[in-house]
């Protein structure tokens, strides 16, 4: 399963020690994590403004992260037009899932594929792990 993290997820992933850190550190270890350029760059825009002293840690996690090029693309849904790279790049990058802590433009979307990929939040993804590794 291919994951592709949303920016709110490497922004919380960065905070050294948190559950989200432990969650993706898991991903990290089973070679199942994507991102975007676009992603990484709001990532960082909102640390550098927000979180200044998780910056180290989010370097070390970028740098274990397969990061693809943005892309834009039409979708079957509405969204947020700062929103559709982010679904169209999990899309074009072969990703099964959307992992995304960004409930006002995601939300409505939790728990549905679109395209061939679920949107799904920090929770769900943990079920869907914890489920994949019982089976």
């Amino acid at each position: 399963m291919r994951v592709f993290l949303d920016a709110n997820v490497l922004f919380s992933a960065s905070n050294p020690g948190s559950n989200i850190a432990r969650l993706i550190r898991l991903l990290i270890e089973r070679d199942m994590v994507v991102t975007s350029d676009f992603a990484l760059e709001e990532a960082r825009r909102n640390l550098d403004l927000k979180r200044p002293a998780w910056f180290e840690c989010f370097a070390g996690l970028v740098s274990q992260i397969e990061v693809v090029d943005s892309v834009r693309s039409e979708l079957p849904i509405s969204l947020d037009d700062k929103d559709v790279p982010i679904l169209s790049t999990a899309i074009h990058s072969c990703c099964q899932v959307l992992a995304t802590g960004d409930k006002r433009h995601f939300g409505h979307l939790f728990g549905q594929t679109v395209a061939t990929v679920r949107v799904v939040s920090l929770m769900q993804l943990t079920e869907m792990l914890t489920a994949d590794q019982s089976s």
